[in-house]
């Protein structure tokens, strides 16, 4: 094996607050303004840690109007099996009349999103809300 394939998982995968670092976990005091979860996101998002980020948003995304905030500026890579983690959060968002925004700033991320079609399915904003702040849904 090269030494690139050697890293221990946590130095490779995603990271949440959580020491484990194979489930993610909203970060303490997790609320933005108007009552949003913010769910911070590290590392990597692939086939390896879609299951654990996918439960965790499934629980998130369960109950009526949940509006969620994904940050994944620290976000270093996410493949196909990420994007589709994202796309059934949104759908479960959006099915029980609740939102999910992301928070991303990197051209690369921004990129995939366009390439792949999702550019106009998801809401990017490039920083976490503010209180007072407008929205995309309060811009003028």
């Amino acid at each position: 094996m090269s030494e690139n394939h050697a890293r221990p998982m946590s130095e490779c995968r995603m990271g949440f607050v959580a020491e484990e670092r194979t489930a993610p976990e909203p970060r303490a005091g997790g609320r933005a303004s108007g009552g949003a979860t913010v769910v911070p996101l590290h590392g990597e998002i692939d086939v390896l840690t879609a299951t654990a980020l996918s439960e965790r948003l499934d629980a998130l995304t369960a109950h009526p109007c949940p509006d969620l905030v994904l940050d994944l500026r620290p976000v270093a890579f996410i493949d196909c099996t990420g994007l589709g983690v994202l796309c059934r959060a949104r759908n479960r968002a959006l099915a029980r009349r609740g939102r999910l925004r992301l928070v991303a700033d990197s051209s690369s991320f921004l990129l995939v999103l366009r390439v792949t079609g999702l550019s106009d399915v998801f809401e990017v904003i490039p920083r976490l809300p503010h209180h007072g702040e407008p929205d995309a849904e309060g811009a003028a």
